[in-house]
């Protein structure tokens, strides 16, 4: 099952015949001895394995913040991975200096996957601001310092590089000019371009193994072990599975598309511009860059972010085995809990989502422990359209109350062709307790559950219609 890969780790070139299950932060600490990179809660969630992942995209390197617990060593193939000694020079770095001068290490373990980030940030923006900067830290945790030393790090990091230098020079070659980065970051471009062109190209497309992963954030927290007896095909770079394309009154998104991609895509924002802030739900950055939309449909969770929205947004999902391809509403793919409309070895090669008219109106809900870096308790959402002030299409959907993620079929059929008003929403809310079956679990009651999705359903009218309805009738 051993696969050779070659990647650059840090400044070196390295080939190495290695099980692809293997998670890069099990080969930099222990094949490499690279113990920077620290194993904290290997579950994505505390950022000190954070490593930098840069991927040659038409002639540039393109770095993104990813959690090396979560990542197998088969997706840095031909890829740059940098790691905490990756951004060392002679002497400490800017961004090292300052986290030690304003206070923003204690016991430093978390240090080296927030200084990763940093970096990531200052790589990947022109115009830096604090507000950003802590926003790129999301997935990074630190139990000792309370961050304000690392804010005013940060705030330093900011006046030092001189954001107006960076449009002349690029972000790049700024930074090694500041001391923020090694100088052989000019060069990796040319050896990433010299790697593909000593090995043969990849077949795109041609997925052969029975066992497939596309993006594994929550598959690499539950069987990571049994990962490396299980002959598994990686799908993360298949080309025809990337794109994002309009074609006619329809967006197509390939399944490998990571939710970060989703979000940034200019297609996205331009036809739903609402997405992008309902999405910075979803995890941190580091999972957003590794999380693929397919691998988020069919772990099949019931109260996963993306299902849930694409449900409301009328998504169909497409499969294909054997060159032949099946097409149907997402809606209409769960069966049960974790059952799925898919044979064993149908792949999902994109999602299409009908784009809605310029009168269509969308909301997302979601209540969790926690705001962000959370899963929902419960989550909603809803896509409507008022005609002559009534509901003329309506789609509503719920998770964490059902063993799937749910549609409202009925509460939508009823509210069809109603005026919004309190009264019409608290007779739907009727039908939308008898079309859900919550459990008591970690979550929550049963009976916390129904309150909340019926909170959830107001709050979506109450944002969507201000003016209408009032939000103290209604609740």
């Amino acid at each position: 099952m051993e696969k050779l890969i070659t990647f650059l780790c840090n400044n070196e070139l390295v080939s190495v015949q290695i099980n692809p299950s293997l998670t890069v932060l099990d080969f930099l600490r222990n094949h490499r001895k690279l113990t920077g990179t620290k194993e904290g809660c290997r579950e994505g969630d505390c950022g000190a394995c954070t490593i930098m992942l840069g991927s040659l995209i038409k002639g540039k390197v393109k770095y993104k913040s990813i959690n090396s617990c979560l990542l197998p060593i088969a997706d840095i193939d031909r890829k740059h991975v940098v790691s905490i000694e990756g951004l060392n020079n002679s002497e400490l770095n800017y961004i090292q200096l300052q986290m030690i001068d304003e206070g923003g290490t204690q016991c430093g373990f978390c240090t080296p996957g927030f200084v990763v980030s940093l970096t990531n940030y200052f790589i990947n923006h022109s115009n830096y601001c604090i507000e950003d900067a802590v926003s790129a830290l999301d997935g990074n945790i630190c139990r000792c310092t309370g961050y304000a030393g690392i804010k005013r790090a940060i705030e330093n990091i900011i006046t030092f590089t001189g954001s107006n230098d960076v449009s002349k020079a690029g972000p790049i070659n700024l930074l090694v000019q500041k001391n923020l980065l090694p100088k052989y970051f000019l060069d990796i471009p040319k050896r990433l371009k010299n790697i593909r062109t000593q090995i043969d190209k990849k077949k795109k497309g041609k997925v052969t193994k029975t066992n497939i992963v596309s993006g594994g954030t929550d598959l690499y927290v539950q069987k990571w072990e049994s990962l490396l007896e299980t002959d598994i095909d990686f799908v993360s770079d298949y080309g025809e599975l990337k794109n994002i394309s309009k074609r006619k009154n329809r967006i197509d998104v390939g399944g490998a598309v990571t939710i970060e991609e989703f979000l940034e895509s200019h297609l996205i924002i331009k036809y739903f511009p609402n997405l992008k802030e309902h999405l910075k739900l979803f995890g941190s950055l580091p999972i957003r860059n590794r999380a693929t939309i397919a691998g988020n449909i069919v772990n099949a969770s019931p109260i996963g972010d993306m299902t849930n929205i694409l449900i409301a947004l009328n998504a169909n999902i497409h499969l294909r085995l054997k060159g032949r391809i099946k097409i149907i509403p997402l809606k209409e793919f769960y069966l049960g809990y974790k059952s799925l409309n898919k044979k064993t070895n149908e792949i999902v090669l994109e999602i299409s989502i009908p784009i809605p008219s310029k009168r269509a109106l969308f909301n997302y809900e979601k209540v969790s422990r926690r705001t962000y870096l959370d899963i929902a308790s419960v989550n909603s959402s809803i896509l409507l359209e008022i005609y002559k002030g009534k509901i003329k299409q309506l789609s509503l959907s719920a998770g964490g109350v059902s063993p799937i993620p749910l549609f409202l079929k009925s509460t939508c059929e009823f509210l069809t062709g109603k005026e919004v008003t309190p009264s019409t929403i608290n007779d739907a809310i009727v039908i939308v307790k008898s079309e859900i079956s919550p459990i008591t679990d970690a979550r929550g009651t049963k009976e916390y559950k129904t309150l909340l999705l019926c909170q959830l359903i107001k709050a979506h009218f109450i944002k969507l219609f201000p003016e209408s309805i009032d939000a103290e009738v209604l609740v």
